[in-house]
């Protein structure tokens, strides 16, 4: 976890970083999930071609963005 949160702190502040293990295994599952501060934080990060760690090509998606009113109405 720390090593991908020194990644992509390289292109802006990492809020969160949560990779997921698998119990039975303790290995990591392969993906993980990175919150940045800002939207331009973000986009920082797609305007690179491709990104590597550790020898691994790591591929990225973007989730859309859920505001607050959204998750409150969810819940209801």
């Amino acid at each position: 976890t720390e090593e991908l949160k020194e990644y992509f702190s390289q292109f802006g502040s990492v809020q969160r970083c949560q990779l997921p293990f698998d119990k039975d295994t303790g290995f990591h599952r392969r993906y993980c999930w990175i919150k940045f501060s800002t939207p331009q934080d973000v986009q920082n990060v797609f305007q690179k071609d491709s990104h590597i760690l550790e020898g691994a090509k790591l591929t990225l998606k973007q989730q859309p963005r859920r505001r607050r009113s959204q998750r409150k109405n969810q819940s209801e």
